[in-house]
């Protein structure tokens, strides 16, 4: 099974959100995925929850992780999204980087337009590498 690391700055925004759509997407028996972030926040942040809440895909009650290197060895595959060099370098451990703005604090339309990109990246991230749910 391929582990993949969806790494932010607060892991309450942009990681949470590709975190949820990747577990909701992708076959388990192929994926899973996790998220941490270099600078965890208490909490995820309230316009995610709302974005997510909107499409019935809820964040749930899970705080935001802190991304040690320990984390980040446990990884297959890194999406860095924003967290630039504090993201810690894991030999042997693919990594893509993802430009995407910040949602914290961003009004609702812009939270939806970052939400709707990362469920396309990460949606055709599952497919390009075959972890898709079968269709049956």
């Amino acid at each position: 099974m391929t582990t993949v690391l969806f790494a932010c700055v607060h892991n309450a925004g942009r990681s949470k959100m590709a975190e949820a759509f990747f577990n909701a997407s992708a076959d388990p028996a192929r994926a899973r995925a996790i998220s941490a972030g270099t600078q965890p926040a208490l909490r995820a942040h309230p316009e995610v929850v709302e974005a997510m809440r909107e499409i019935g895909l809820p964040l749930g009650g899970a705080a935001p992780t802190r991304l040690s290197e320990e984390v980040a060895r446990s990884a297959d595959l890194l999406v860095t999204m924003g967290c630039g060099e504090e993201c810690p370098f894991a030999p042997g451990v693919e990594r893509l980087d993802w430009k995407l703005s910040d949602p914290k604090g961003a009004s609702p339309e812009s939270v939806r337009e970052i939400r709707d990109e990362i469920r396309a990246r990460v949606l055709e991230l599952i497919r390009s590498h075959g972890w898709a749910r079968d269709p049956s």
